[in-house]
């Protein structure tokens, strides 16, 4: 069996209950279980999930959020979706394969510090940045750039 990397988003009714969207996930816990797949980061349902739908969905402008990742199988995802189809509070859900886009960004964050290494080299500097070694650039970095003191996420 090959082990791939899932994301399951549901959206749950706004009048659904707590008690109905805690069942809910102890369901899909219990299928990713006995179909010997992992829940990576479980997200603990609630009225921080809740938000505004982009469109209305069945008279409902308002829904519960649940997202989980889930480490498992083809088979594991097909019995999550058969399973899902036949909840009444369910309004929708989306299981996405993340896996790949997860490798071809560790890929490319790779990609861009070799060639930061290799440009810092051709300057004369050490290949690594120290502590403390001015402000970043684009170059220099990976995660963070600051743009005047602000930062921001590349």
């Amino acid at each position: 069996m090959v082990n791939r990397t899932y994301e399951l988003v549901y959206v749950v009714q706004p009048d659904a209950t707590e008690e109905q969207v805690n069942d809910l996930q102890t369901q899909v816990e219990q299928i990713v279980q006995r179909m010997g797949g992992s829940l990576e980061k479980p997200e603990i349902p609630g009225l921080t999930g809740r938000r505004r739908l982009a469109y209305e969905i069945g008279h409902h402008k308002e829904g519960i959020y649940v997202l989980n990742v889930i480490k498992g199988g083809g088979d594991l995802v097909k019995e999550i979706d058969r399973r899902l189809r036949n909840v009444e509070i369910l309004m929708r859900h989306l299981v996405v394969r993340v896996d790949e886009d997860q490798q071809r960004a560790a890929r490319a964050r790779t990609k861009r510090q070799e060639e930061s290494r290799r440009r810092r080299v051709a300057r004369g500097l050490p290949p690594e940045r120290q502590p403390g070694e001015g402000p970043q650039t684009l170059d220099d970095s990976d995660d963070v750039v600051d743009f005047d003191g602000l930062e921001a996420e590349v």
